[in-house]
């Protein structure tokens, strides 16, 4: 049986809740006011959801999450008023809370939301406990994300990682193309050999050539010894080779015989060469796409596709994906930089979160590292942001759908921009997002239809 923490200075209102949960199967204990509450929170089991009165003599709604959040206390709430306001909305916003209800209570919408927080609370359980099992088994601490997407790729890696098989990484350019490819090597067999990396782009042909298969002494000007190449490095171990999409037609055909045949010739030599190196491919590009245009061979693309592993895009990852990656990366430019630097304002917290980051994470990095190195206090503030990452901030006039919530917003638009979020958090799962919401999937639809949220 689920509990509920009912918190009312009202009696009269309390007493109406609790026959109204227990009718429907809620095991219910009161509190009076913020601080009888908090004594709730910290003594025995917590309540598995709590719904909580805005305006109390004591200590306020506001206040009981400000002193959750400072003691940890992970409860999902649901806030009830009778003084409905776009700013109370958004401090509550900002503390994470989602779900506002106003006095008097519609029961039937109640129930909604308060399943719909259970179902996602019962969700990242199960998600949590899927990490968990994760860790225990497998090296992914680089990967950092704690994200529906970052779990699937993770679980992808679980299975594709310990096997031999050629892998294709997809992906737009920035995503961490290159640190899936070192957890694929890391979490398999040959973990004990080398990995090798090659930028397919960075090379003319000749030279990449050269680099993938070695040269004879000789071979070419300038070859004045023999050079073991690419392949004969990553003999036991992972050949990575980024940007394969960029490889040149004539290499790609020597690349598909040493994927068939497991042999090769350095440049300018006649003896064949054994190699057992596991190759792992990244591309930016559409390769069927580059197929049909003439610029990828059709066979090679079949055997590098044995398994293709898709790494999403940050805007793909949420909000929480974002902050992590922020904060991590500013501890660690910090600590280079020797700067005493203890996170972010909220303003520059909320450009970063809201920011599109068309350039990925490599640019999510950049971005904060330019940041600690022109901050002039202990917190990254908005203006120590490149200008495109401050257009993003609080200051900017959105359009319905659009980022981040700002004074001034329509309820219509406050409601299309946590329907945006929570679409995004759950990475476009509209039956699991109508449950956050607390609304029906059919109201979601209409409501995504309403303000252009399925384009």
């Amino acid at each position: 049986m689920k509990r509920i923490l009912v918190v009312d200075d009202e009696a009269a209102h309390r007493l109406m809740l609790r026959a109204h949960l227990e009718q429907t199967g809620f095991e219910v204990i009161e509190a009076g006011g913020g601080l009888e509450a908090l004594e709730r929170l910290s003594s025995g089991k917590p309540p598995d959801l709590m719904l909580l009165d805005l305006k109390m003599p004591d200590l306020g709604g506001l206040g009981v999450l400000s002193r959750m959040a400072e003691q940890g206390v992970v409860v999902p709430v649901i806030i009830m008023t009778a003084f409905s306001s776009i700013d109370t909305a958004l401090q509550a916003g900002r503390m994470g809370i989602r779900h506002y209800l106003t006095k008097p209570l519609d029961t039937d919408q109640l129930l909604l939301k308060i399943e719909g927080l259970l179902q996602q609370k019962e969700a990242e359980e199960i998600h949590h406990r899927r990490e968990e099992e994760l860790a225990k088994k497998f090296h992914f601490e680089e990967l950092l994300g704690r994200g529906p997407g970052m779990l699937e790729l993770k679980e992808m890696l679980a299975l594709v990682a310990p096997s031999e098989a050629t892998v294709l990484v997809t992906g737009e350019s920035g995503t961490g193309k290159e640190l899936i490819a070192r957890a694929i090597h890391k979490n398999s067999s040959r973990a004990h050999g080398e990995f090798v990396a090659v930028n397919c782009a960075a090379l003319a042909e000749t030279l990449l050539e050269s680099e993938l298969f070695g040269h004879e002494k000789g071979a070419f000007t300038g070859a004045i010894q023999r050079k073991a190449g690419r392949f004969e490095l990553a003999d036991k171990g992972t050949l990575f080779l980024d940007e394969i999409g960029e490889m040149p037609l004539t290499t790609q055909a020597k690349l598909l015989r040493v994927l068939e045949n497991r042999t090769f010739e350095r440049v300018g030599g006649t003896r064949t060469l054994d190699v057992d190196a596991r190759v792992v491919a990244a591309t930016n590009r559409d390769l069927e796409r580059e197929i049909e245009a003439g610029r990828f061979r059709e066979d090679l693309y079949y055997r590098l596709n044995v398994v293709q592993i898709r790494s999403p895009s940050l805007r793909e990852r949420g909000t929480a994906d974002i902050r992590l990656l922020a904060e991590h990366t500013l501890q660690k430019s910090a600590q280079r930089n020797r700067k005493m630097i203890k996170g972010f304002t909220a303003r520059a917290l909320r450009a970063i979160e809201t920011c599109p980051w068309p350039g990925n994470v490599r640019e999510l990095v950049n971005a904060v590292e330019r940041a600690v190195i022109l901050a002039r206090s202990e917190e990254v503030d908005l203006e120590d942001l490149p200008l495109a990452v401050q257009n993003w901030g609080e200051n900017r006039k959105r359009e319905p759908g659009g980022p981040g919530l700002a004074a001034g917003m329509t309820l219509k638009e406050v409601e299309a921009e946590l329907i945006g979020r929570t679409l995004s958090e759950t990475g476009g799962n509209r039956t699991r997002a109508a449950a956050m919401l607390g609304i029906t999937r059919q109201t979601l639809l209409n409501k995504i239809k309403e303000y252009g949220l399925d384009g």
